[in-house]
């Protein structure tokens, strides 16, 4: 195992039950194969706040796809209590946005509760895809398949709230489990 870049050996102990990760003197950088907690807000390109935790959101660092790896990049070694402020182009975040991911659809072809700012769920080329509904008029309704903040450049401030060692299982399955994680299989 690391810690703060050295190579520990542990030894387990009957007389000290504690999990490696309570260990509250040694202070943990975040590294592959680290669960991460953090605190964050979004904000659009004008600065306006997008989003919020509400509550820490926690992901397994080390390119896990639980977080865009240009901020998982700025996260690398950092410490509890420490932040970063990452701007994300298109191409780091939601992407571009595609014209050809609007869809005009006749609303005898969708479920009868369709509504403005309701979501369809599909499946196209073998990948889900989630169709905002944009619009209704003339029978007819508009589908956006992009992502709502497709084609923004966006800020990413956050702050490291808890670091500790992942699971075998964590790593094996590729995402957290327990608390703020992934649950169910």
């Amino acid at each position: 195992m690391t810690i703060d870049g050295r190579r520990v050996q542990c030894h387990a102990r009957r007389s000290n039950p504690k999990p490696i990760h309570s260990l509250e003197h040694s202070p943990m950088n975040v590294f592959t194969n680290t669960v991460v907690t953090i605190t964050f807000k979004l904000f659009d390109a004008n600065n306006r706040l997008i989003e919020q935790a509400e509550e820490p959101i926690t992901y397994l660092h080390g390119g896990h796809s639980g977080i865009f790896p240009k901020i998982e990049e700025a996260l690398k070694q950092k410490k509890v209590g420490e932040s970063i402020s990452v701007t994300l182009e298109p191409a780091d975040a939601f992407g571009d946005y595609d014209p050809e991911m609007i869809r005009l659809e006749p609303l005898a072809n969708l479920p009868g509760d369709v509504t403005v700012g309701g979501q369809l769920v599909a499946e196209q080329d073998g990948q889900e895809v989630v169709w905002r509904v944009t619009d209704i008029a003339d029978g007819k309704a508009v589908l956006d398949g992009n992502h709502e903040l497709a084609g923004q450049r966006l800020r990413f401030d956050c702050t490291v709230v808890d670091i500790r060692p992942a699971t075998k299982e964590e790593i094996t399955h590729g995402h957290v489990h327990g608390p703020g994680g992934h649950h169910a299989h």
